[in-house]
């Protein structure tokens, strides 16, 4: 057997080729929208990809199932229950295939979608005990999957959590302790709340650590995974039903257009975007009025989707060479509409020092300094409320990062303001979206409360 984890940081996405040597017979579970690679891989082992399986109609990237399928002539496998607008092939609850020695399972386990399945792995088709069990978004490394996401289209997170409890104790707590659990995400994805950095691990594992898992009824586990989950990216319903459509496909070798200075600007007075992807430390000692700084360093695709809507066009700054990256990876969440990146951005700014400013940042003892002097000071937490639930500074209006375009209004623009997250990197963000909306006095702070809660420990 040929099994291969391709975990994607910047989304905390795992997808997967599994493919029999001896067959030659390959399946992809999951697969990012830049496809390039699964095929590559695949090419090199001898594989054929011959279908692309999907967990779930995921909301938190655009699945490459079209672009892989298209380059490959793969089917499209989903569980009998979706409904997808494209041709699919059904898969049936407790329906095997073989694709030579190795053998796979496909297992409804509804909950954090109606249409969720797993897959459960034999190395080889007479073992007394399978392999693994790709769990998509049902089971995570300690923690499960959120069941709250379709709740504004019509689907009770109640009756989603209940569905989820018994995915779980009648379809994969039924698998041997030592099956393998092979998740769809990690750490910082926001569909979950408790997320391990580990990408895998093992049933008997999670039946001793899950928090969720070891919930005594029914009743406690859907209070446990409905309670406290971070707020959902602004882009989640937009993948969500764009995954469900014929939609265009990503040419993910096709180079973005370099725009003039002048091109850029007739294009932004026409309502695109200019997002700045370059580091925040960057960003701050020059950039052009009127962007918005996202670092591609980070969750350049996330926060992005968060912040800008997925309906305007998008005009990229980067550093050079790194504006294709830019593109593929906003495609990632199907922000296709990159209409360009500008040119020579460095040389720009210098040839149009009046079209520039810096990005006001403070230390920790900058920012004591100003909380003691300032009276009317207005201090921003864009963190979610499981972190604020931790710790926070005193007198700080909570606002996630996500929902901060649209709860602008419940901040003063004309009050001094200092924006901070855990790190630095969200409020660079959030203080350069304010900035373009009127908050001519904002700053982010250095290292974010982790460095002001080491700085005061002994407080």
């Amino acid at each position: 057997m040929i099994f291969t984890q391709y975990y994607l940081d910047c989304l905390s996405q795992a997808s997967y080729l599994l493919g029999d040597e001896t067959t030659g017979r390959a399946v992809v579970v999951d697969p990012r929208r830049d496809v390039g690679e699964y095929i590559a891989d695949a090419a090199e082992a001898g594989l054929t990809i011959e279908l692309v399986i999907e967990t779930h109609f995921h909301a938190d990237f655009l699945s490459g199932h079209l672009e892989l399928a298209a380059q490959t002539g793969a089917a499209i496998g989903y569980s009998s229950v979706a409904t997808p607008e494209f041709d699919f092939r059904p898969l049936g609850d407790g329906e095997q295939m073989s694709l030579g020695d190795v053998k796979l399972e496909f297992r409804h386990t509804p909950g954090h979608t109606p249409e969720s399945l797993s897959i459960v792995v034999w190395e080889h088709a007479d073992d007394p005990e399978p392999y693994g069990v790709l769990t998509g978004d049902t089971l995570f490394i300690g923690d499960v999957g959120r069941p709250d996401l379709l709740s504004s289209i019509g689907h009770s997170r109640d009756d989603l959590a209940s569905q989820l409890y018994d995915s779980l104790h009648t379809k994969l707590l039924t698998l041997p302790n030592s099956t393998r659990v092979y998740p769809g995400h990690g750490a910082g994805s926001a569909c979950g709340k408790n997320l391990s950095t580990d990408t895998s691990s093992t049933i008997g594992q999670q039946r001793v650590t899950n928090y969720a898992i070891k919930a005594p009824d029914r009743s406690t586990f859907i209070d446990l995974v409905t309670e406290g989950q971070p707020p959902a990216p602004a882009y989640f319903l937009y993948n969500a039903t764009l995954n469900k459509a014929d939609r265009g496909l990503l040419d993910e070798t096709e180079p973005t257009k370099a725009l003039q200075l002048e091109e850029a600007d007739d294009l932004i007075a026409a309502g695109a975007v200019l997002v700045d992807g370059r580091d925040a430390e960057v960003f701050a000692q020059g950039h052009l009025r009127g962007s918005i700084n996202v670092g591609m360093n980070g969750r350049y695709a996330e926060f992005a989707g968060s912040i800008v809507p997925s309906d305007v066009d998008i005009v990229i700054l980067a550093e050079p060479g790194t504006e294709l990256e830019a593109k593929n990876r906003l495609g990632r969440i199907g922000f296709d509409r990159v209409v360009g990146h500008l040119a020579d951005p460095y040389g720009v700014m210098e040839s149009h020092p009046n079209r520039t400013q810096l990005m006001s940042r403070v230390t920790v003892d900058k920012f004591d300094d100003y909380v003691g002097k300032i009276a009317d000071l207005q201090l921003v937490d864009v963190r979610n409320p499981g972190e604020v639930a931790l710790g926070t500074i005193d007198d700080s209006a909570h606002i996630p990062v996500g929902q901060l375009p649209d709860r602008l209004s419940e901040l003063d623009p004309s009050r001094p303001t200092i924006v901070y997250c855990a790190a630095g990197y969200r409020s660079a963000v959030a203080a350069s979206l304010m900035r373009i909306n009127g908050f001519d006095d904002v700053s982010d702070l250095v290292g974010g409360y982790d460095a002001w809660a080491l700085t005061h420990a002994d407080d």
